[in-house]
């Protein structure tokens, strides 16, 4: 489900104040048989106030962002491990994954290392495997994080069937040189710089854990 702007009323006062105030001054306009000097200047205040309140209402329009649209991504809530990894990875894994789902507009998460997924965690996607594509591949090749502001308007979002089939946006940060950390957003162009380097730092420390 879309979510409202709730500045939407706000932003639109001054457009609708001030094409009211042009109204009512053309109405008195034509109801006055004889216009004198001092309605002439008040009229031509008028004008100019409504004028200027029209202007600031479309300047809000453009410079206030809207909020991104969130929608349910589509999916059971779930938390699951690979088999047979060790306590302390399991621990690593669970902390990262928590932080991640409580401090970022992530909500769908799959940690894939050396051709596994060892963790998916949060809403889950029908499948559970994880193949490689082309926007993987990249990451893994080039060491530099992918982030699919709108995944809806990419080509390559079917390679990521693995997430909800409504996900807003992907970022894929590598972990080492080794793995991805794949996480799904339920909006469009909602991850922040901060968050991407918020991110990034949880993707190094699970690269030390891994590793060792």
């Amino acid at each position: 489900m879309a979510k409202a702007d709730p500045n939407r009323i706000l932003r639109r006062l001054p457009i609708v104040v001030g094409g009211l105030g042009a109204v009512l001054l053309l109405i008195n306009r034509l109801l006055t048989s004889e216009v004198t000097q001092p309605q002439a200047r008040g009229d031509a205040l008028g004008v100019i106030l409504s004028a200027v309140l029209i202007l600031t209402g479309l300047i809000w329009q453009q410079v206030q962002p809207r909020s991104p649209d969130a929608v349910e991504l589509v999916g059971e809530e779930g938390f699951v491990f690979a088999p047979d990894l060790p306590t302390r990875v399991k621990t690593e894994l669970a902390w990262a994954s928590h932080l991640l789902l409580t401090n970022t507009v992530t909500r769908s998460l799959v940690v894939f290392y050396q051709g596994k997924v060892l963790l998916r965690r949060g809403i889950l996607g029908a499948k559970s495997e994880v193949m490689l594509g082309p926007i993987l591949s990249r990451v893994l090749e080039k060491q530099k994080p992918v982030y699919l502001v709108a995944l809806k308007v990419y080509p390559g979002r079917i390679e990521f069937d693995y997430l909800p089939e409504n996900t807003q946006g992907v970022i894929c940060q590598p972990i080492g040189d080794q793995g991805v950390l794949i996480l799904g957003a339920n909006a469009p162009r909602s991850y922040t710089k901060q968050d991407e380097n918020w991110i990034a730092g949880i993707a190094d420390k699970l690269a030390v854990t891994l590793q060792e």
